[in-house]
């Protein structure tokens, strides 16, 4: 067997690096002398990415023509929206015109007013300021309306979805008389069980609440938060609680057959005059209006406890106590027998004489 040893060549030994034995530091390696020294990297001032190729024509380079169209752009855009901004507004004033702001305007309106054209344009409005719950739409007939809402009322109704917008709706049409919950699911068709919901919905919001009629106190009527229900609904001051209060219309009768009697001596008393004394002696837990004190003055005359006698420079009625008259006279019953009885006169014996034919009520 022969053994052959190789030796590594001397230009590619790698000496070994000496360690100082003070600072205990690696030294730097030296480059060996027959290693070439490494040459350094330049970098080109040239790009290697590539360029646009540019395509002349007209005169005009590809980039430049994209240039334009991008600059030319938003330019468009901006003209589109500020049209938009300008039938929004001109849409906006026209509802809020005093002719347009209660009732609304019909679509026909809006379409003879628009234009075809601009018409079409009005439907992206439309639908946004539906959205945000600043437009309102009901149905008259044939024909839909638009009426548009204020920022508080927009504010109330924003999270409704449109059922429960509807309902709102038919309410707030019905005004302080209410509406029939029968009548809400007539109008909206809209299922009970889901009306119900709608209704705890509207109600939890202070949008609207329920009240009875002195009519039919079992029925339940439903009628916007803020309003007063009207008088033919609740009774007016004569009711409480939804029965009629007997003891408080008999108090108030007494305090004007008092008045009639004591007030200017006797002789006559104004409906006005008698109002400003129930109002000063405070006796009406509720405030009346002269209408209200007028009817309870009727319901005296009709039980013959007061009667009008003449009137005042103005024109102004007044009441007197009615004359007291007993049923006992100076003629037997069989004198009305005789042919002469009309044209005889009467006296009673509180004095109180009766002329022929005198209409009296007690006769």
């Amino acid at each position: 067997f022969s053994f052959f040893y190789f030796f590594p060549s001397p230009t590619r030994r790698c000496p070994k690096q000496p360690v100082s034995s003070v600072s205990r530091k690696p030294v730097p390696i030296q480059p060996h002398p027959t290693m070439p020294p490494k040459r350094p990297i330049v970098k080109s001032s040239i790009s290697t990415a590539k360029r646009p190729r540019t395509v002349i024509s007209s005169g005009i380079t590809k980039s430049a023509a994209s240039s334009s169209v991008t600059t030319q752009q938003p330019t468009n855009h901006s003209n589109a929206s500020n049209t938009n901004n300008q039938l929004r507004e001109e849409f906006i004033a026209l509802l809020s015109s005093p002719q347009h702001k209660r009732r609304g305007i019909s679509n026909s309106a809006l379409k003879t007013h628009f234009g075809d054209a601009r018409y079409q344009q009005l439907v992206p409005i439309i639908n946004e300021l539906t959205r945000e719950s600043r437009l309102n739409m009901s149905k008259m007939g044939e024909e839909v309306y638009f009426s548009l809402l204020s920022s508080e009322e927009a504010t109330k109704l924003a999270g409704l979805d449109a059922s429960s917008k509807m309902v709102y709706q038919v309410i707030e049409a019905a005004g302080n008389k209410g509406i029939w919950t029968v009548d809400i699911r007539v109008q909206t068709n809209i299922q009970q069980t889901t009306l119900t919901k709608i209704f705890k919905q509207l109600e939890t919001r202070r949008l609207i609440k329920p009240i009875k009629a002195v009519t039919a106190k079992t029925k339940k009527l439903y009628m916007l938060y803020d309003l007063t229900p009207a008088k033919e609904i609740t009774g007016g001051p004569w009711y409480t609680e939804y029965e009629f209060d007997h003891e408080f219309i008999a108090e108030l009768r007494n305090f004007i057959l008092m008045c009639v009697r004591r007030m200017n001596g006797g002789k006559g008393v104004t409906l006005k005059s008698i109002s400003d004394k129930m109002i000063q002696a405070n006796v009406s837990r509720v405030t009346l209006s002269l209408e209200e004190v007028q009817q309870l003055v009727q319901t005296l005359a009709f039980d013959y406890l007061i009667e009008q006698r003449g009137v005042t420079e103005s024109g102004e009625a007044l009441f007197v106590a009615a004359r007291k008259v007993t049923t006992m006279c100076d003629f037997q019953w069989w004198d009305v027998l005789c042919p002469d009885f009309h044209f005889r006169g009467i006296r009673f014996e509180d004095d109180v004489y009766l002329s022929p034919h005198e209409p009296h009520h007690h006769s």
